[in-house]
């Protein structure tokens, strides 16, 4: 299967059922981001003008989520096969999404192309999508940045109308003009601190590339290596990976476990033919060593472009990158273009 190939979902419109599921973690059913979790739904039926249903299983809570899986491929199953939901919204990431892997029907997926949408973890269900041979989408999740307290920024509100709810070519992906690091125990805008992003920076490469977009968040798609979920060479080859690097807000906060994850990828030969990167902030120092180390010395990719402190990492604000869709980035410019529609 190649990313040109994948089957587009249709838009979501107004007045449409949208389904939000659980399928990786489960706090959104705890006593204490329940509330965070309802004004999150509220947000997002008054912003986009959309029904929203929560999936059978997706309130019942962290602990019996993590106890059943298969309640959570139930859901997506669910979801997917229900005429009614035009679109899946996924609540929050989490850490074991390969535990629901045996429990699922691919044959659902593909026979059911819908927007599907989240990030962090559920990179595992870019991939498993892809596989099915359906476009996916990461992109924000309810908890984070859509329940964000105060209100949905402007940045995220318009990446999730062009991709999602529109089926017109997306274009070019500005930097965000600010930016805060997830906050699940703050409840007013007032306790969020922003800062000024500096925007977009070539580490390295030049000239103007093209590829396919796929997504990496590197410890979900470390774990389903092996699997048959696991993304194909022919899905790599003349890629834009984006790909959540280390850095300072990197959730695994460590230099050695950023570079054992390149090197695991590198080894699975999935750096070798893509185009280029996009990642979130690459700190000078260790990460940025690490980095061109590995590309350049190890792979011998001195020729891939990697364009940095792309929003769609582990912060708020967050575009949306549809998986499979041709992109563009300038290194001249310093510019990231999106050159198709995400929907149809």
């Amino acid at each position: 299967m190649n990313l040109k190939d994948l089957k587009i979902p249709n838009k979501i419109n107004p007045g449409d059922t949208v389904a939000f599921i659980s399928i990786s973690g489960g706090r959104a059913g705890d006593a204490d981001l329940l509330q965070r979790y309802n004004t999150g739904k509220a947000r997002f039926e008054e912003i986009f003008g959309v029904k929203v249903i929560e999936t059978p299983n997706a309130l019942k809570g962290s602990e019996y989520l993590y106890a059943h899986p298969e309640k959570r491929a139930e859901d997506l199953m669910w979801a997917l096969a229900n005429e009614d939901v035009k679109g899946i919204v996924c609540i929050m990431g989490g850490d074991d999404s390969y535990r629901v892997l045996p429990f699922i029907d691919e044959d659902v997926i593909r026979c059911n192309p819908k927007v599907f949408m989240g990030y962090s973890d559920i990179a595992t269900w870019n991939a498993v999508f892809a596989y099915a041979g359906v476009r996916s989408f990461y992109g924000p999740n309810v908890l984070t940045p859509i329940a964000q307290p105060g209100s949905l920024d402007a940045y995220t509100e318009e990446a999730i109308r062009k991709s999602i709810f529109s089926s017109d070519v997306i274009g070019e992906i500005k930097p965000s003009p600010r930016y805060t690091s997830t906050n699940w125990s703050a409840t007013s805008d007032e306790e969020i601190t922003w800062t000024d992003n500096a925007g977009y920076s070539v580490i390295q490469g030049s000239g103007v590339v093209e590829g396919r977009i796929i997504s990496i968040c590197g410890g979900p798609l470390q774990q389903i290596m092996g699997t048959k979920f696991f993304p194909c060479h022919e899905m790599w080859e003349n890629s834009i990976i984006a790909y959540e690097y280390g850095s300072p807000i990197n959730t695994y906060g460590s230099v050695l476990a950023a570079r054992h994850q390149l090197r695991a990828f590198a080894a699975a030969g999935i750096l070798e033919h893509a185009k280029a990167i996009i990642t979130g902030p690459v700190a000078d120092g260790e990460y940025k060593d690490t980095l061109l180390k590995v590309i350049n010395m190890e792979v011998g990719r001195p020729d891939m472009v990697i364009l940095e402190n792309v929003d769609f990492i582990h912060r708020t604000p967050m575009t949306v990158l549809p998986v499979g869709a041709l992109a563009q980035i300038d290194c001249e410019k310093k510019s990231f273009k999106i050159l198709e529609s995400g929907v149809k």
